[in-house]
């Protein structure tokens, strides 16, 4: 008699993301993440009850990709002034991967049609930016790097504009200088200008 075959979670989130990237998040069903892993629809939703519990374990395995990505970059720097930022934008210096840009971007919906999914994103940024302010020699320009590394993160993830490979490293150590640069200390924020 043949042994019943594990299915194993990742398994099933795989298949989600193949059927994310060929058919888009407002399309994926149960029955097509089941027809793509091999499994009948009962053994996805036996880990997964709805479409979009389905697409939240997606994002949040991608979270937790990026997140242990960001770490080992970070670790990697070794003792370092603002880690928490230095570690993102050394994180940044590998390019995304199509299969990542591809999974993202047809995600996006689904974080603007769903509470839960936008809260996942929400916590994964409020953590980061606690991060990055507590961790920083220079709050201000931490902040105002992180702001620009997530501008080109964006713009690469959408495919909105292609950067060269000298171009994306200037622009990389250009967000590293604001990091640290001195004119932008500061107790808190500015006043507005009477302009």
């Amino acid at each position: 008699m043949a042994r019943p075959r594990v299915i194993e979670q990742s398994d099933i989130l795989d298949a989600a993301e193949l059927v994310v990237v060929r058919d888009g998040a407002a399309h994926l069903t149960l029955d097509a993440v089941a027809t793509e892993a091999g499994i009948s629809k009962a053994s996805v939703v036996y880990d997964y009850k709805s479409k979009q519990q389905l697409i939240n374990a997606v994002i949040r395995r991608r979270v937790e990709n990026e997140e242990q990505r960001v770490q080992a970059a970070t670790v990697e720097l070794g003792p370092v002034p603002s880690p928490a930022i230095n570690g993102l934008v050394a994180a940044a210096a590998e390019r995304p991967r199509d299969h990542a840009r591809a999974v993202a971007v047809n995600l996006v919906s689904a974080l603007a049609q769903d509470a839960e999914s936008r809260g996942i994103i929400e916590a994964v940024y409020a953590r980061m930016i606690a991060s990055v302010t507590e961790t920083a020699d220079n709050p201000r320009g931490a902040i105002l790097a992180l702001l620009a590394l997530e501008g080109l993160k964006r713009l690469e993830m959408h495919n909105l504009h292609p950067w060269s490979d000298a171009e994306r490293a200037d622009i990389l150590r250009d967000i590293g200088w604001l990091i640290d640069a001195e004119h932008l200390r500061s107790k808190g924020p500015r006043a507005p200008s009477g302009d």
